[in-house]
């Protein structure tokens, strides 16, 4: 059974990240030690809540450090909602905090007449990957969040979402880096795909 580090840095959908990795027969587990997270087959970094408290709380634990020493395994390293912000080198959310700069570009405010991005909302396919594979384009997925992800190239965007008459990026892949703004676990049926997706990846 595949070993699934679940970063615990303070802020996350944990448990419910936990409960899809099982359903898929993957073995998750919540760690914030190195030795557990190096020997993970992948890792998954949540987030709900800010950009700079969550840096905050990932820098108090050393985990900055460890995440990216396991991103060069070129083994998979998953983000999710704010976990994928992370990833990124900077975000103007509350003030401007530095990210984790695995992927170059910022997190900004939607600055529309709507700035909270609450529901399910269909993605929209811009290049195959393995790790979005048989999730069929327009799938319908749950996102909550007032903040999105604007990647320099744009060749790292795996999906695009319209929220409010804009397109924004919705997922990303760079190199072993993936990243969701939506909640896969959250999601149904189309959602717990992309947890499949990550055991055959990895397997």
């Amino acid at each position: 059974m595949k070993k699934i580090g679940i970063i615990d840095y303070g802020l996350g959908n944990l448990f419910s990240i936990k409960s899809a990795c099982e359903k898929v027969g993957m073995d998750g587990q919540l760690i914030d030690d190195k030795k557990k997270i190096m020997n993970s087959d992948a890792i998954i970094l949540p987030g709900v809540g800010s950009f700079n408290e969550a840096m905050k709380k990932i820098k108090i634990k050393n985990l900055d450090k460890i995440i990216k020493e396991f991103f060069f395994t070129e083994k998979p390293v998953i983000g999710i909602c704010l976990g994928m912000q992370l990833f990124f080198e900077k975000s103007y959310e509350n003030t401007t905090t530095e990210g984790l700069s695995l992927i170059e570009g910022d997190v900004k405010p939607f600055n529309l007449s709507k700035n909270l991005n609450i529901g399910w909302y269909p993605i929209i396919k811009k290049k195959d990957a393995t790790i979005i594979d048989v999730v069929e384009n327009l799938s319908y997925m749950y996102f909550v969040h007032s903040y999105y992800c604007n990647p320099t190239k744009k060749d790292v965007i795996m999906t695009e979402t319209n929220f409010s008459n804009f397109n924004f990026c919705s997922a990303v892949k760079y190199k072993n880096l993936y990243g969701f703004q939506f909640h896969p676990e959250k999601s149904g049926e189309n959602g717990l795909k992309i947890y499949y997706n990550l055991n055959k990846l990895i397997s």
